[in-house]
Order: C-alpha cells, then sequence, then structure tokens
C-alpha cells in the first residue's frame, strides 16, 4: 500500500490482518473482533478476497480455479481488484462511515505481496489498481503476523476445515511463498506506524494478548 494514498474521512476504525499461509490471520481477526465487540463497539468482521455475495464468488473463481486453461497473474489480478470493489463498496464503506470498526481478513497488502512480490505484476499497476478498489479506505492498523513458510505449510495441513484440500496458492512452491514474505516485510518496513509486526511461530494466546494490548490503546 503506498504511503501517499489519500485517505477517506469517516468514523470508524479500519483494523486488516496480512501474513503468508497458516499464520494464523482468520483466528485473531475473529479473536480480537469478540473482544472488541465485548468492549461495547460495533464491529463488521469480514475478508478478502471475498465479504459480499458476488465478491466470495469472485474468492472462489481466483482459489479454486481448475479449468483447462491457466489463469493468467494478470487475470488474477484483476478478479481479486473486482471483488475489493464490491466489498468497499457494499460493505467497508458503509460500515466505516456509521462508526463500526471493520476487522478484514486480508486487504491491499496481500495484493501488493501475492500478485506483485510473487508474481512479479509491475508494481505501479498494483498501486493504481488498489488505489481505485480501496476507493481511499485506508487500513488505520494493520497486524503482520510473520511466520517461515515452511512452517506456515505444515500448518496449513494440520487445519481440519481444509480436509487436506489445498487452494492454488497454498499448492505453490516454497520460493514464491519466500517471496510473499520478502514482500510483506518489505511492506512493514516502509509503513511501521501503520503495521505492527507479529511474530506467528508463538502460542496462539500468546500472540492474541500482544494483538489485544496494541489495539485496546488505539481503538476507543
Amino acid at each position: 500500500m503506498e504511503n501517499n494514498t489519500a485517505k477517506q474521512r469517516y468514523k470508524g476504525f479500519f483494523i486488516t490482518f496480512e501474513g503468508p499461509e497458516g499464520s494464523g490471520k482468520s483466528t485473531q481477526a475473529r479473536k480480537l473482533a469478540e473482544f472488541l465487540t465485548a468492549k461495547g463497539r460495533e464491529v463488521l468482521l469480514t475478508r478478502e478476497p471475498g465479504g459480499t455475495p458476488l465478491a466470495e464468488l469472485l474468492r472462489k473463481l481466483v482459489k479454486n480455479f481448475e479449468g483447462e486453461e491457466v489463469m493468467h497473474a494478470d487475470t488474477e489480478l484483476l478478479l481479486i481488484e473486482a471483488a475489493r470493489v464490491q466489498h468497499v463498496q457494499e460493505k467497508i464503506l458503509p460500515a466505516l462511515q456509521s462508526g463500526k470498526v471493520v476487522i478484514c481478513d486480508r486487504f491491499a497488502d496481500s495484493t501488493t505481496a501475492y500478485q506483485g512480490g510473487a508474481r512479479g505484476i509491475d508494481p505501479d499497476s498494483i498501486a493504481f489498481l488498489n488505489r481505485l478498489a480501496m476507493a481511499q479506505c485506508v487500513p488505520d492498523l494493520t497486524f503482520l503476523l510473520d511466520l517461515p513458510p515452511n512452517i506456515g505449510f505444515a500448518r496449513a495441513n494440520e487445519r481440519k476445515e481444509t480436509k487436506g484440500e489445498h487452494d492454488r496458492f497454498e499448492e505453490e512452491q516454497l520460493n514464491f511463498h519466500l517471496r510473499v514474505r520478502n514482500a510483506f516485510l518489505a511492506i512493514a518496513e516502509r509503513e511501521p506506524s501503520r503495521m505492527r509486526l507479529i511474530n506467528a511461530d508463538r502460542d496462539p494466546d500468546t500472540i492474541y494478548q500482544e494483538i489485544r494490548a496494541i489495539a485496546d490503546k488505539l481503538v476507543r
């Protein structure tokens, strides 16, 4: 995400969770949503790609496409950005304007890391499309759950909900996921005021306590 991205003015607070496969983003996002709800805040917990019926259809296409033809990297990128437009316009922006806390499992940083850092698509093109799709909804706080890819793979293989099935990204080679991790770390280095780097190779409750303490100070 670019530092010069203009930001919408709204009443709410926008939190995103980023990280490689198996880093525990979804679990931590859910736990934080429960904590902030208990504090009395209205919370929208959502995810990308997805978040609306149309965007969820695009998610299935991007993550589980099994057609005879190859899905090109640019096609993948445009489908993800199309899902983001729908998600932002239908759910994220209205929630923020109404004063809710929005917690999103993945957002534009994932596009920069996966389609940019790993797929090698021109970063200027990705930055332009991210700005267009985000509609100036820039996260106020991003938790980057950092984890070596080999550990993430082991965790993903143990997840009960996947039943041993893996999507197109989980099936990529180790070098792909190393590039993803490096791209995420580069974003964190560029934007330390927004992104908090969290060591995800720890007990989930220890991770949650750190995340909760940070959010508790910033979300009022």
